[in-house]
């Protein structure tokens, strides 16, 4: 594989498809892809050039099973990085929209709206979810430097990410929507405090979405 110039890396970040169970607010709870969210990946995958030269993974089965299948496929390296885990959504994790909005049909507005002063009871915090995913994405910045990188997580990962590159208000994360399976390519060029990282495209979904 040739190697981007020096100055140049391109990070493309993939969600999980489907897992076992379909919609619901799963944070950090691991449940396997379905099915269906493997046709969703392997498609997504198989439209991607496939000349990464390091592959990221949260260690949630629903990301990290699917990203060591392309890694050994690949013959690349596989990092799985604790910091890449979802969002932790407390006492809404297993449970879907409706179930949450039962009693209120506002709590999820509400917590979209203000995540920081709406969040459920034992969720994690947004202002820890944005230093730590900060802080793994400043580490695969400077490691992999002028390489491509695949990192396999979670919607809530690609938000904040986004969120970083963007210099948008990690509170407005979840204005961002991200698909099963979608993809988002990061491109930075330069190094340092002098690197400009710029949003190359967002949103991509495979066509085995249904």
């Amino acid at each position: 594989m040739t190697a981007l110039p020096e100055t140049q890396t391109q990070i493309d970040l993939l969600r999980h498809g489907e897992p076992v169970g379909g919609r619901r607010y799963r944070g950090q709870s691991d449940d396997p892809l379905s099915d269906k969210g493997w046709r969703q990946m392997r498609s997504a995958v198989s439209a991607m050039p496939q000349d990464w030269q390091v592959i990221y993974s949260s260690p949630l089965q629903r990301c990290a099973v699917f990203a060591q299948e392309v890694a050994t496929r690949l013959s690349v390296p596989l990092k799985t990085d604790a910091r890449l885990k979802e969002i932790g959504f407390g006492a809404w994790e297993g449970h879907t929209a409706d179930e949450i909005n039962q009693a209120d049909a506002n709590t999820l507005m509400r917590f979209w709206l203000d995540p920081i002063g709406n969040r459920p009871q034992g969720a994690e915090g947004i202002v820890a979810f944005h230093a730590r995913v900060q802080a793994a994405w400043n580490e695969i910045c400077a490691n992999e430097q002028g390489r491509r990188v695949l990192i396999v997580g979670h919607a809530g990962i690609t938000r904040m990410i986004m969120s970083l590159v963007l210099g948008s208000p990690p509170e407005h994360m979840f204005r961002i929507q991200v698909g099963n399976a979608g993809h988002t390519r990061i491109r930075i060029q330069g190094t340092g405090a002098q690197a400009l990282p710029s949003l190359m495209f967002h949103g991509c979904v495979p066509s085995a979405e249904a």
